[in-house]
């Protein structure tokens, strides 16, 4: 019989009991256990929570959990280390409360997989990969290193590849506005435009490995864990050797810390540039308007400075790949894609409409 609620009996016990059975999926399962209440409600709620737990484990009360090793990492503690070290808080709490504990060697495809349907399972596949495959993939290399396994975005997509890029009045326009807001801020917009790292990268930097004198900086970690030696323009040059004389003491060559308000300092450049007002600090339910320049992120920076390299310095893909900024074509090639240097020569020999008549037009009809 199904679990029922027995009503307390006078002179042997003043709360309801449970009783019954409940099938689950290993077959049925008996109950028979004081709820500890008098109150009807509660023992309801209690009932309720016996069959929840017969359902998932086909037993009452639950397994036991092993307290896991200490020696042994596990998501929390490698999720901790994760945020501590890169700043990244998005979409993290809800991975720590779906794996907890668990530890990361038992952390198989299966179970990524389990989690990306599960906590998202009605989003377009490049969301499952963004919150769920990626962060888990950064985790487990940062707490691993070269153990880490390869996963696979099985339920997850690559998503629209982005090559938004600035062209440079409005390049120089959003630093010009960024000067004003705080010149440490137009400097650092400026080292993103002429080297091409990454926002966290260059949040990384330290005084130390940057050699103004020597137009180089050494950066010792990045996305894909390559560090590599960055060329600074003579300009940029000037201006770093400027903000290291002002600041001498510090521990890492920027201020600037991940988060909303880093995010809004360059809103207000780019709103600036457009001729637009835009409130010092984010006020609670406001939104930014449509604008001209409402795409530029810091990751477009990034963007310009490739399509820079290739349109005004003559770049190939394999060019793009010798800095260090990417580590296979792949994910250079799209900036083959945006200047497709190669076939420009060629526009040159269409067939124009002042060709008709001719000999060349002859030509090229034949």
């Amino acid at each position: 019989m199904p679990l029922k609620l027995r009503p307390p009996r006078a002179g042997k016990t003043p709360n309801f009991e449970i009783r019954g059975t409940h099938r689950g999926p290993k077959g049925s399962f008996a109950v028979e256990t004081s709820s500890g209440t008098h109150r009807r409600s509660d023992a309801l709620k209690f009932l309720r929570a016996i069959e929840d737990c017969i359902n998932e484990h086909g037993c009452w009360p639950a397994p036991s959990v092993p307290s896991p090793d200490p020696e042994q990492p596990t998501f929390l503690s490698a999720t901790v280390a994760y945020m501590q070290a890169t700043g990244q808080r998005r979409g993290m709490a809800r991975l720590i409360k779906h794996f907890g504990q668990a530890p990361l060697a038992e952390m198989t495809q299966v179970l990524i997989d389990k989690a990306a349907l599960d906590l998202y399972p009605d989003v377009a596949p490049a969301t499952r990969s963004r919150y769920v495959y990626i962060p888990v993939s950064a985790i487990m290399h940062l707490a691993l290193g070269d153990a880490c396994p390869r996963i696979r975005h099985t339920y997850g997509g690559k998503g629209k590849e982005r090559t938004d890029f600035m062209w440079p009045d409005d390049a120089f326009r959003i630093i010009a506005e960024a000067d004003k807001i705080d010149p440490e801020l137009g400097t650092y917009l400026l080292t993103l435009l002429y080297t091409g790292i990454r926002k966290s990268e260059g949040l990384a930097l330290l005084p130390q490995d940057t050699r103004p004198e020597e137009l180089t900086a050494w950066l010792k970690t990045s996305k894909n864990e390559d560090p590599r030696m960055l060329r600074l323009r003579q300009d940029l040059a000037e201006r770093l050797r400027t903000h290291l004389e002002a600041h001498p003491n510090r521990e890492r060559l920027f201020k600037f810390r991940e988060g909303g308000h880093f995010k809004h300092l360059l809103l207000r450049a780019t709103m600036a540039a457009c001729g637009l007002d835009c409130p010092k600090r984010r006020p609670t339910g406001w939104k930014k308007p449509k604008f001209r320049l409402a795409f530029v992120t810091f990751h477009v920076f990034r963007h310009t400075w490739a399509t820079w390299l290739r349109y005004y310095g003559g770049a190939d893909v394999q060019g793009l790949v010798a800095t260090k900024n990417w580590r296979d074509e792949r994910s250079a090639r799209r900036y083959a894609h945006v200047v497709p240097r190669d076939d420009w020569a060629r526009v040159d020999k269409l067939p124009g409409s002042l060709d008709l008549g001719t000999e060349r037009g002859k030509a090229v009809n034949e």
